[in-house]
C-alpha cells in the first residue's frame, strides 16, 4: 500500500520526502474514516434487521424511511453533557474508553481488505491482532473501577472473567489455521486458501469456525453473551456512569469491533478477499474484452473489497440473528459452556487439523 501511495503522490508532483513524513498518518486517518461509516451503517442495519426479525417497525422517522436516524443519534452524543461525579477517578474514568477505542483502530490497520489493501503487513499479524484485542478487557475493567458504583464494578469484573474464559478456546481455534497456512501473517493465510471455495479453511477445520463464531460473539459482548453490559441486572453494567462523547467511545469500539471480528472471521476461514470460484468474475467475464492490464487489475481489486465486505455482512447478520433469537445467558452458564464444552472442542479441532496437516 506503501508503494501505491508514493506513486499516486509522485503522479501529482508532491516529493518524496512528504510521502515519507506523511505515510505514518495517512493509512490511520483512512482508518478512522472507515471506522465512522462502519458504524453508522451498522447501528441503521442492526436496528432495521432487529424490527424485521421481530416484526416492529423500527427506525421510521428521521430521513426517507429512518435512514438518518443513526446521524441523528451521532450529533446528539456530540453535544450530550460529559457528567462525572465527584468520588469518581478522573483520570482513569477518561482513559478508559481510549484504552478501549485504540486497540480496535489499529487492528483494522492489520487486515487485508484486498490483496494491496493493509496498512501494516506484519510477519506476526495474527499474534498482534490477538494481543491489541486482549487490551480492550483491560479499559472495561478500568472504566468499571473508576466509575465508583457498584454496577460498573460488577460490569467490568465480568468482562474480565469473560474475556480470560473465552480467549483460550479462541486462541487455540485460530491455532488450526496458522497451522494449515504454515504462516502468522495474514496476507499468507488468505494465499493458503486461493482454489475456490473447496480450498477455504471452514472445511478442514469446521469445529474451529464454530468455536471461532461463538468465541467472537463473547468477545465483543453481543447477547447471549452480554453479561459486562446486562440492562435488566447492572443497569448499563461498566459504562453506566459514562455519558457524551466517552458513552460514544465504548459505543463505538462495540460495532467496530463487530465489524472487524467478522472481517477475521472471513479472512481466517472463508478465503478472506477470495472468490469462491478458482478465478474472479471480472476476469473470467471481462478478460477477452478489456485488453488494459491496468483496467483489469482495478476490477479485479474491487471485486476483492466486494468478496470480502459481502462475507463479513452475512456474518454480522447471523450474528444479528442470534441476538433477536436466544436469551441471555446465565453467568455460571456463560462459563461452563466455554470452560467444559468449547475448550475441549478447539483442543479437538487442533488435534483434527494437525494429524490432517501431518499426512495430506
Amino acid at each position: 500500500m506503501y508503494e501505491l501511495y508514493t506513486k499516486i503522490l509522485s503522479m501529482i508532483g508532491i516529493p518524496e520526502i512528504f510521502a515519507q513524513m506523511s505515510w505514518p498518518v495517512f493509512p490511520f486517518g483512512c482508518i478512522a474514516a472507515l471506522l465512522v461509516f462502519v458504524v453508522i451503517f451498522l447501528v441503521l442495519m442492526e436496528r432495521k434487521v432487529l424490527a424485521w426479525l421481530t416484526i416492529r417497525k423500527g427506525p421510521n422517522r428521521v430521513g426517507p424511511n429512518g435512514f438518518f436516524q443513526t446521524f441523528a443519534d451521532a450529533i446528539k452524543l456530540l453535544f450530550k453533557e460529559d457528567i462525572m461525579s465527584k468520588q469518581t477517578n478522573k483520570v482513569l474514568f477518561t482513559l478508559a474508553p481510549m484504552i478501549v477505542f485504540v486497540p480496535v483502530m489499529v487492528i483494522y490497520g492489520l487486515m487485508p481488505f484486498t490483496e494491496h489493501l493493509i496498512a501494516i503487513n506484519l510477519a506476526v499479524g495474527l499474534f498482534l491482532i490477538f494481543a491489541l484485542s486482549s487490551i480492550t478487557t483491560v479499559g472495561i475493567v478500568l472504566g468499571g473501577w473508576a466509575s465508583n458504583n457498584k454496577y460498573s464494578l460488577l460490569g467490568g469484573m465480568r468482562s474480565a472473567a469473560q474475556a480470560i474464559s473465552y480467549e483460550i478456546p479462541l486462541v487455540i481455534a485460530v491455532l488450526s489455521i496458522a497451522v494449515l497456512a504454515g504462516s502468522l501473517n495474514m496476507l499468507d493465510i488468505v494465499k493458503a486458501q486461493e482454489g475456490g471455495i473447496l480450498s477455504w479453511n471452514f472445511l478442514p477445520a469446521f469445529i474451529g469456525f464454530v468455536v471461532l463464531f461463538i468465541c467472537s460473539i463473547a468477545e465483543v459482548n453481543r447477547i447471549p453473551f452480554d453479561l459486562p453490559e446486562a440492562e435488566s441486572e447492572l443497569v448499563s453494567g461498566y459504562n453506566t456512569e459514562y455519558s457524551g462523547m466517552k458513552f460514544a467511545l465504548f459505543f463505538l469500539a462495540e460495532y467496530s469491533a463487530l465489524f472487524i471480528i467478522s472481517v477475521l472471521i472471513a479472512t481466517l476461514f472463508l478465503g478472506g478477499y477470495l472468490p469462491p470460484f478458482n478465478d474472479y468474475l471480472s476476469v473470467i467475464l471481462l478478460d477477452n474484452i478489456i485488453n488494459n492490464p491496468a483496467i483489469m487489475d482495478l476490477l479485479v481489486h474491487i471485486e476483492q473489497g466486494f468478496w470480502l465486505v459481502a462475507k463479513t455482512y452475512a456474518i454480522i447478520f447471523a450474528i444479528i440473528w442470534i441476538r433477536a433469537t436466544l436469551p441471555r445467558l446465565r453467568a455460571d452458564q456463560l462459563m461452563a459452556f466455554s470452560w467444559k464444552f468449547l475448550l475441549p472442542l478447539s483442543f479437538l479441532n487442533l488435534i483434527l487439523v494437525a494429524t490432517l496437516k501431518l499426512f495430506i
